[in-house]
């Protein structure tokens, strides 16, 4: 089992193979059995990524503890969003921007309430303190102005731009700590 990054409000728990699977099923009952807590709905829509992030795990079991994590409010374990390391440290297709990449998403309904940045410090702490990781890459859509402003408070500054299969993207990075983090 992998341990869970917990920040002040929430938990961050890995999404595991047979949790995945059960989700991937539509079999919420089972994902909740599996995972200890009830996925969301619009978790349970994001298929392709779970199918990805299955396939990765298989094709490199160290990078589990890297893959996606459920947000869940530790107050009552509701799943607010999710949040992964698109791979292991050091892979090729991060061309030397950084280390690693970080991708999220929060649920429409628990927007604007700081979930999103604690996440990504709770995150990005850890690849620090068990992976070594210095430099930290986002890839944010030009008119994703939320996710833009928080990169930007965060200490993220662009350095390229990509086009793949989501469409035009800002490459971000940044330094640990982030910008405002006491470490």
């Amino acid at each position: 089992m992998i341990d869970d990054i917990v920040s002040p409000r929430l938990m961050l728990r890995h999404l595991d193979a047979a949790g995945l699977q059960a989700c991937l099923r539509g079999d919420a009952g089972a994902a909740a059995r599996t995972l200890g807590f009830p996925p969301d709905a619009d978790w349970l829509r994001e298929r392709e990524l779970m199918a990805m992030r299955l396939q990765d795990m298989a094709d490199d079991p160290a990078y589990a503890p890297w893959s996606v994590r459920a947000m869940l409010r530790r107050d009552d374990l509701a799943m607010v969003g999710h949040i992964n390391f698109h791979t292991r440290p050091g892979h090729p297709y991060l061309n030397g921007y950084g280390d690693v990449e970080l991708g999220y998403a929060v649920y429409p309904a628990f927007r604007r309430r700081g979930y999103a940045r604690e996440a990504l410090l709770a995150m990005a702490g850890w690849a620090a303190a068990q992976g070594g990781v210095k430099r930290l890459v986002l890839s944010i859509e030009p008119g994703n102005l939320p996710s833009q402003a928080l990169a930007a408070q965060l200490g993220f500054s662009k350095v390229g731009q990509v086009r793949d299969e989501d469409g035009c993207e800002d490459v971000l990075t940044a330094d640990w700590p982030l910008s405002g983090v006491c470490v």
